[in-house]
């Protein structure tokens, strides 16, 4: 995508997305945990190991290591873990939580509270859009063919440091429950503790967190419900001038799919969702609840776990990747995991009975796939051994392509 259109599609994907700024965590026991698990795939790109040192070099060597926030949008394929605990009886102390065998990562992880930032720089009044004119393009639903009334047009004009917007169009959107740390949390992973989870890692067993203030009988079980869910094996068929259909095996434990893609046509930004209702869908590949679930699958926003398959209509990202950064367009996939909330005491059967409990630790799932639309990425192999043999300053195209696959 060109710059100037791509500067004017991020600030019309900035209003069509927004959503209310992270808030303070809500009211609960004095000590409460949260625990975020993702599992992301890419399609036809190999497995980390299999990559070998073009994954290490296009990351940055160093950047393989893992940080707290992953789960949100994981970049390369793998298993990601984020354990929050904040704890009012003495907050922003370490602390550490023993950790089933299966994990993978040693008995136990420390939870390190964050290094306090310095006040955000202001940079009101630096910014000015670049001149030109750019439209999106908002398409929805499976199927091979574009339906009437679509697409919906949104115009952006840049002129003189100002941008004008004609058309809008209302975007759906999870509600904020992601923490957002300050000192007074105690996170994993950090700066002391960062290994990757490992393939084939697993959550299932017993759990204890343990440190100065936090309460003896935090001690707590997850089971499969709560692991990491397998990975979303995406595959195609068809063209993008012809239509092509996107299918995946059924991943267990998922409550329900959706399916989001961006790309350029010409000069057009195109958006694209499976939602069988107007939506520009930006705002929904996130962990969602069961009931907000439930209520989105009635009104056809999302895919039922029964789906197996959805079409993207032929032609509308046929010039996908022309003249574009990164090779095209791009799409994913979300299996939405079920959510647990774990409390000591448990809560009585009873409504009338007083309930105050010490802690309560919440467990968010979700597998995540991606896939670049039209580029085969199962040629990484090959293009790593092509890429050993040639000069330095050769190896630099290839490796702004692969940093374009994943926002580096």
């Amino acid at each position: 995508m060109r710059p100037v259109h791509r500067s004017l599609f991020v600030a019309c994907c900035i209003t069509l997305a927004a959503a209310p700024a992270s808030s303070a965590p809500p009211a609960g026991p004095p000590t409460q945990v949260w625990i975020d698990v993702a599992t992301h795939s890419m399609a036809g790109m190999p497995d980390m190991g299999a990559m070998g040192g073009l994954a290490s070099r296009m990351m940055g060597g160093g950047a393989m290591q893992a940080h707290y926030g992953q789960t949100r949008m994981p970049a390369m394929p793998g298993q990601y873990l984020d354990i929050a605990l904040h704890n009012r009886l003495n907050p922003g102390k370490e602390a550490q939580q023993l950790v089933p065998a299966g994990l993978k990562l040693g008995k136990t992880l420390p939870l390190v509270p964050p290094v306090r930032k310095g006040e955000p720089v202001d940079h009101a009044g630096e910014y000015k859009p670049p001149e030109g004119q750019a439209r999106l393009l908002i398409y929805w639903g499976c199927g091979d063919t574009v339906r009437k009334g679509q697409p919906r047009v949104i115009t952006l004009s840049a002129s003189g440091g100002k941008v004008e917007v004609n058309g809008s169009m209302q975007g759906r959107y999870a509600p904020d429950r992601t923490i957002d740390p300050d000192p007074a949390y105690a996170l994993w992973p950090n700066p002391k503790s960062g290994k990757r989870v490992p393939d084939g890692a697993s959550l299932q067993g017993a759990h204890q967190v343990t440190g100065a203030g936090v309460p003896e009988s935090l001690k707590f079980e997850l089971k499969q419900v709560a692991d990491f869910m397998p990975r979303v094996a995406l595959q195609s068929s068809g063209t993008l001038a012809d239509g092509q259909t996107w299918r995946w095996s059924p991943v267990e434990r998922a409550q329900a799919y959706f399916l989001h893609a961006i790309g350029a046509k010409g000069k057009d930004v195109v958006l694209w969702s499976s939602a069988e209702v107007p939506d520009v869908g930006m705002g929904i590949v996130d962990y969602l609840g069961g009931s907000l679930i439930e209520r989105w699958l009635k009104e056809k926003v999302l895919l039922p776990a029964s789906a197996n398959q959805c079409a993207i209509p032929k032609g509308i990202f046929a010039d996908a990747g022309e003249g574009s950064e990164g090779g095209g367009g791009l799409l994913s996939i979300i299996a939405y995991g079920p959510e647990s909330h774990i409390a000591w005491p448990p809560k009585p059967a009873d409504p009338k009975q007083p309930w105050n409990p010490e802690w309560n630790v919440r467990v968010r799932t979700k597998s995540t796939g991606g896939a670049m639309l039209g580029m085969d990425l199962s040629q990484l192999q090959d293009m790593e051994a092509q890429d050993e043999q040639k000069p330095q300053e050769e190896k630099k195209p290839l490796r702004r392509l692969l940093q374009g696959i994943i926002g580096g």
